[in-house]
């Protein structure tokens, strides 16, 4: 039996203003953690047998680690559009929006659509690409969304969407 999988699918190269600070913030952290790291690293190196050296194998992982990250935010930051301007038509839900759902049972849920490099789904901010803001999208006040997970199905109605 083969391991190989399909390629994940692309995720939408847009971004909020705020969300590209922060991408900026923790490239700019990261390389100031990966010089103290590369210091700590060429000391634990000196201390001499590197194989029993669990203070170099411990550091050498970490600077993987961190020049992984700082890969991949160097060839995603030049690739996304930072979308700053609010559109036209207000009253329907586009990128950017915090749209407020009132369920079934009469309970508020707030989400924010942003890009895929910020989620926080404890903060309330969703993915573009994901299944619920897809359904959101050029939706308008008081619509009514139904979202099917496997075996249960969800109403939603919006109430509210703020840019």
């Amino acid at each position: 039996m083969s391991r190989w999988r399909p390629p994940r699918p692309k995720s939408s190269p847009y971004i909020t203003p705020e969300g590209y600070q922060r991408l900026e913030a923790e490239l700019k952290a990261l390389w100031e953690r990966r010089q103290s790291v590369t210091q700590a690293l060429s000391a634990a190196a000196a201390e001499g047998d590197r194989s029993e050296n669990a203070e170099y194998i411990y550091r050498k992982k970490e600077l993987r680690e961190i020049d992984r990250r700082i890969h991949y935010l160097q060839k995603r930051l030049p690739a996304l559009t930072v979308v700053s301007e609010k559109p036209n038509n207000r009253d329907q839900v586009f990128f950017g929006a915090t749209v407020t759902l009132e369920t079934e049972s009469g309970a508020e849920v707030r989400y924010r659509i942003v890009g895929a490099d910020e989620i926080d789904t404890s903060g309330g901010l969703i993915s573009l690409d994901s299944p619920l803001a897809r359904l959101l999208l050029k939706k308008q006040l008081d619509d009514e969304v139904v979202f099917r997970q496997a075996e249960r199905e969800s109403r939603y109605y919006i109430i509210a969407i703020e840019y």
